[in-house]
């Protein structure tokens, strides 16, 4: 769950329901969204319930996401998104334009840290992905998104995992093993 807890997150104050099957048919809970990121959310219900391990978070919109229950503690609930990330649409789906512009400057921060710690330029980037380097900057900066398959070739070129660019600690630090070679 660490990875998990590592991911962050946008606060909100959404309303939702945690769907899940019961004895007599299907129980939808209503509860809470305080916080959600790409890869869960933290809700809180009106009353402490046992929830099973599997359910679906539906968010006001209609958003479906089948989720697993990471945690629970009293009317507190922590889910993981049991498809893992959720797409950049889903997302846009979940948080606010506020929340979007934290994320997308999360993301921007991430692909940033992750490039200097590889030692390549903006252009260089640019001129792999086939952009702009203005995008790329652009892009680092978290005024523009950056769309789902650039941020995969990305994470491929800078050897990094893509959830970490998304979704991981606030900073990507260069293995030892790679940092020798580069001085090598």
């Amino acid at each position: 769950m660490s990875e998990l807890r590592a991911a962050t997150r946008q606060s909100t104050a959404r309303t939702g329901l945690i769907e899940f099957d019961g004895a007599r048919g299907t129980v939808s809970i209503p509860c809470t969204i305080a916080d959600v990121s790409g890869t869960g959310a933290r809700l809180k219900l009106d009353w402490s319930l046992s929830l099973p391990q599997q359910a679906t978070l539906i968010f006001a919109d209609g958003l479906r996401k089948s989720c697993r229950v990471a945690w629970q503690k009293r009317r507190l609930l922590g889910v993981a998104f049991a498809d893992g990330v959720a797409s950049l649409d889903e997302q846009a789906l979940m948080m606010t334009e506020e929340e979007q512009a934290l994320h997308r400057q999360h993301i921007g921060a991430q692909v940033k840290a992750a490039r200097a710690a590889r030692g390549y330029t903006e252009l260089q980037i640019a001129n792999l992905i086939s952009v702009s380097p203005a995008f790329v900057s652009r892009a680092e900066r978290g005024e523009i998104s950056i769309p789902l398959h650039q941020l995969t070739h990305i994470a491929d070129l800078l050897l990094v995992d893509l959830d970490s660019l998304v979704a991981g600690p606030a900073s990507i630090e260069v293995p030892a093993s790679d940092a020798e070679l580069a001085a090598g």
